[in-house]
């Protein structure tokens, strides 16, 4: 299906989301939407899907302009939309997940689902358990099947927003494997990203937005350089970091046992010191968002001891960690580390230290907040929902509500979705609170962001930690090759561990 943009505008109150858009793309492509974190990408993808209306301008199928209300409107055209959070029910079967929006007509029996299901997801190699609960699938196993789900239903064209945020290396590899059948059944893929890597490996030709506008498309082979500057209308360059850790020992764990199902994580021994960054690295489900959060009070050990600051703190609660100086930054933005329905002001209002005040002095907390959203480059207003946020907006809004005076902060993928230069400012924030003595723990899914900003790295397979090993000493694919659950033996003399990986 050949799909039209014509003169597509959208407004968000100031915020001029899409701005005249046109474009064309063409049947049988997998054609990228590239653009910065605010750049106007997801909502042109959710007019297309009609999750959101345009103020003015058309879309076009295959010659003939349309109107597209609803997702349920896109469906019935051929369009489907794979979202950053999947659309699925953790509570239920991955089966009945699949038939979700099937239309009335036909009724097949359970067998004969299950069994095209089965017939489908072969085409691409998945290997999903029909009978399996979404809540225990991963993040990559949710997005195939919402990709066979919405094959099912008929689509001819799939949108996908940043599927690679979250994902393992083999799960891309698998995603991009199976966009290349779908291109090859000449089926329609938008693939939107900010990651210049994804972009160059997998599509034919990319379309970048800036700040609302359409500043060009470039057809593959890419110069990267080229990509970049487009993105945000300069180069960006990777300063040289140094460490500024501390002799002072800010934080330990001793002898650490936690049991989270279905995972059981003993003997986790560890001291932080002061402005250490430590990266932690493991493929999803191994056992590092368990350890995180034991770490900040929100899960409890079964034994062993958290130690801040000198004071024992085990078994206590997250607000009283956060008296101690120890702060968290979720994953889930709107979900844990936002509140839905409150705007930028009330965020800072409810947040403030200063609990003398009885009465809420309105005009300062929007001077605060104006002041906050300028230091912090947030694009938004005072009154703006957070929700209304993009993801990266999202992510500074979060980082700028912590205290300044924080002695740990423990982050979750802290620059997941955001793009190069986000992500540098990002760290530039994280770095600045280091030489203040503030120590970093964070989790990533991007090896290459843990080897850039670590001073160690704890290293996570099938619940067993690593010692620490130094950053600047421990290579990409080493460090591929141990998040794999290989060469644990020569590196640690783990021979449980190596047999366990090596013999499935």
């Amino acid at each position: 299906m050949k799909i039209g943009f014509n003169q597509i505008n959208k407004h968000f109150g100031e915020v001029h989301a899409n701005a005249d858009i046109t474009l064309d793309v063409q049947s049988g492509m997998i054609f990228g939407i590239l653009g910065e974190n605010g750049a106007g990408k997801s909502t042109l993808m959710k007019i297309l899907s009609g999750f959101i209306q345009p103020d003015s301008g058309e879309i076009v199928l295959d010659g003939k302009a349309v109107s597209i209300e609803t997702p349920a409107d896109a469906i019935k055209f051929g369009i489907g939309m794979l979202h950053q959070d999947p659309l699925d029910f953790p509570p239920m079967q991955v089966i009945d997940n699949f038939i979700v929006g099937q239309r009335g007509g036909l009724i097949l029996s359970h067998k004969d689902v299950i069994k095209a299901f089965r017939e489908l997801q072969s085409q691409f190699d998945f290997s999903l358990d029909p009978d399996a609960y979404v809540d225990t699938l991963t993040v990559g196993e949710r997005q195939q099947l919402e990709i066979l789900r919405l094959l099912w239903l008929g689509a001819r064209v799939l949108i996908l927003d940043e599927p690679t945020t979250g994902i393992s290396i083999q799960q891309k590899e698998k995603l991009f494997a199976a966009l290349k059948v779908l291109a090859g059944q000449r089926k329609t893929i938008i693939f939107v990203s900010h990651k210049l890597e994804d972009v160059e490996v997998l599509c034919d030709q990319v379309a970048i937005l800036r700040k609302g506008y359409l500043v060009g498309q470039v057809d593959a082979p890419y110069d990267t350089d080229q990509l970049v500057e487009m993105m945000f209308g300069k180069q960006i360059v990777l300063k040289e970091l140094e460490s500024v850790a501390q002799d002072k020992v800010v934080f330990e764990l001793q002898d650490l046992y936690i049991e989270q199902y279905p995972l059981a994580i003993e003997n986790v021994n560890f001291s932080l010191r002061a402005g250490e960054v430590i990266g932690l690295a493991g493929m999803e489900g191994s056992g590092q968002d368990v350890v995180l959060r034991a770490c900040t009070g929100l899960l409890r050990p079964v034994s062993g001891r958290v130690i801040v600051n000198g004071t024992d703190l085990t078994g206590k609660n997250y607000l009283e960690f956060m008296q101690n100086g120890v702060a968290f930054l979720p994953a889930s933005r709107l979900e844990e580390g936002l509140v839905p329905g409150l705007t930028l002001a009330e965020h800072f209002t409810v947040t403030t230290e200063d609990k003398q005040q009885l009465f809420i002095d309105k005009a300062y907390f929007r001077q605060k907040s104006e002041q906050m959203i300028e230091e912090y480059h947030i694009i938004g207003r005072p009154e703006t929902p957070v929700e209304s946020l993009s993801g990266g907006n999202q992510q500074r809004a979060a980082l700028s509500l912590l205290k300044d005076s924080l002695s740990i902060i423990l982050l979750e993928h802290p620059t997941r979705g955001l793009d190069i230069e986000s992500t540098i400012y990002m760290w530039d924030k994280l770095k600045e609170r280091c030489k203040l003595g503030t120590s970093i723990f964070f989790i990533s899914g991007d090896l290459d962001e843990i080897l850039r900003y670590s001073d160690r790295i704890l290293v996570f397979f099938s619940g067993r930690v690593s010692p620490p090993l130094d950053s600047a000493t421990v290579s990409l694919e080493q460090l591929g090759q141990l998040i794999g659950g290989k060469g644990w033996a020569k590196e640690f003399g783990d021979e449980e561990t190596y047999e366990a990986s090596t013999n499935p």
